[in-house]
């Protein structure tokens, strides 16, 4: 070409352009790609939580023998239909029409959020005011790795009812805990207040990659439907992306097969690398680890700047941790929480170790004098 470069009709986004930086999960990924060349151990990474890389915690072969038979069936090329049966744990049965298949639990987040926002409208993170609609509640819960008990939930939907508003229920690691208290569904509370809760089989049987999730309304007396929320996810979801057809026909026999056996070897190797983490945590000055995870995959630790040198912040703590030994963990930051960080424990027990003894070392190198 030519002279002058040709006008195009398109152009990057100003809006995008003009955004103020900011950090996030994916964000942040470049951690991974400065650790040190030079360094002839593996890099590890307790930063993302994806056990599904991790031999010990690979899936049920129940659940890969449903995917494989429902493709060899040839019965689910065809688009996805919508509806899926979830009503296990809760005091009255859900309907077809309480049940919205989506592609994952992040696409159900998003769908909910649009359906719910409008001009000035916000959604309840830390504390209600006049505008507020919702309140989202994550249990168990990432990154702390809590778990709600009923009474506390109870006075939760007590404290919705009060205000007006409704719940909304991010329980994508539901039945994944390991303490005290038993997992308990917030849609139990659905006759008290209106539940949307988000789930995936993504969590519990460790194949994120699939891309099932659900949205499912808990409102046995029928306020969305009268409000038109209802009405309003169904158009939300028309167009909209499905999980994949033989994903969704394999999920009623993955349902129905999997073995309490295959439940039970993931949690007893989360609450045992859960307790180690903890242990080993504690042996490190300048974090502060303020409670064993009871469930989920992570730990959320305080850092102490104060007793560190040349480290101004939790992102330059990563920064450093990654090239100079060479481990990525997730600055708390792309959590919303500064000089904080994130660490997951659902990685290979030889990972584990490694990984922690390489953070107590670098903590050490620059820890201040005395």
């Amino acid at each position: 070409m030519e002279g002058k470069l040709k006008k195009f009709g398109f152009e990057d986004s100003e809006k995008i352009k003009k955004a103020p930086p900011s950090y996030s999960i994916i964000g942040v990924s470049f951690l991974n790609e400065i650790t040190n060349k030079d360094d002839h151990r593996p890099a590890i990474s307790l930063g993302l939580g994806d056990p599904s890389h991790f031999k010990c915690f690979r899936t049920t072969a129940i659940a890969e023998d449903a995917v494989i038979e429902a493709i060899r069936s040839a019965k689910f090329n065809s688009y996805a239909p919508t509806g899926e049966y979830l009503s296990n744990d809760l005091p009255y049965q859900l309907s077809l029409e309480d049940i919205y298949v989506t592609a994952g639990c992040k696409h159900a987040m998003e769908v909910t959020v649009e359906v719910l926002s409008r001009r000035e409208a916000n959604i309840l993170l830390p504390r209600p005011d006049e505008n507020t609609i919702a309140m989202v509640i994550i249990n168990p819960g990432n990154p702390c790795g809590s778990v709600y008990s009923y009474e506390h939930l109870s006075k939760i939907a007590e404290t919705a009812r009060k205000l007006g508003i409704l719940v909304v229920a991010d329980e994508v690691y539901g039945h994944v805990t390991f303490g005290s208290k038993p997992f308990v569904p917030m849609g139990v509370f659905g006759s008290t207040v209106p539940v949307i809760t988000l789930g995936s089989i993504s969590k519990r049987w460790m194949v994120p990659g699939w891309r099932l999730g659900w949205l499912v309304t808990s409102d046995p007396t029928g306020l969305l439907q009268k409000c038109g929320i209802a009405d309003s996810i169904k158009s939300a979801l028309n167009p909209a992306p499905f999980s994949p057809t033989f994903i969704q026909a394999a999920v009623p026999e993955i349902l129905e097969k999997t073995t309490e056996e295959f439940f039970s070897k993931t949690i007893n190797i989360l609450r045992a690398a859960s307790a180690f983490c903890y242990d080993k945590l504690k042996e490190i000055p300048c974090i502060t680890c303020p409670q064993r995870a009871e469930g989920a995959m992570f730990v959320l630790v305080k850092l102490n700047l104060s007793l560190l040198e040349d480290i101004e912040d939790d992102m330059e703590f990563c920064l450093k941790l990654a090239k100079e030994e060479s481990l990525v963990i997730l600055p708390g930051v792309t959590v919303g929480l500064k000089n904080w960080l994130r660490i997951t424990f659902s990685v290979e027990q030889s990972s584990l170790e490694d990984g922690l003894g390489r953070l107590r070392s670098f903590c050490g190198r620059h820890a201040k004098k005395p």
